[in-house]
């Protein structure tokens, strides 16, 4: 199945089974390219996140963060600009995260955008994206 059909078999889902959507802005305090790197990058996931990581900017590929807390696919990159992952919530049910790189005058803005949330995963998805998956990303570049 093509990354737009999948991605339009996910919104279906979405409205049929209580989804929700999620919609955030953070600033990054280094380069679009760098923080592209960061979130590509194994071994800088490594880094940033503290914990194993398996990564490739490779379409299609599976992929692991925080040692297994976080699995997917990788569906597809655009250079220094966009990731389109899907994330898997047990049985059945995936998500559709896309992360969205802007130049900022502070550095980069990322842009997260993710749909296809189980209504009951919600508010521990919201803690995670601003308290552990961004967080971790600003202090590493603070540092």
């Amino acid at each position: 199945m093509s990354v737009k059909k999948d991605i339009f078999a996910k919104q279906l889902q979405h409205y049929f089974l209580q989804m929700k959507d999620y919609k955030a802005y953070f600033i990054i305090p280094a380069q679009p390219e760098e923080v592209y790197l960061a979130l590509t990058t194994a071994i800088t996931i490594n880094l940033w996140t503290g914990e194993e990581a398996v990564m490739a900017e490779v379409p299609d590929t599976e992929f692991s963060l925080w040692s297994g807390a976080i699995v997917g696919k990788n569906l597809s990159f655009v250079k220094n600009k966009e990731i389109v992952q899907q994330w898997y919530f047990g049985e059945n049910t995936e998500s559709i995260v896309t992360i969205r790189l802007h130049a900022h005058k502070r550095g980069t803005s990322m842009e997260v955008r993710q749909s296809g949330i189980p209504d009951g995963d919600y508010d521990d998805i919201v803690d995670g994206w601003k308290d552990t998956y961004a967080a971790s990303l600003i202090d590493f570049y603070r540092e």
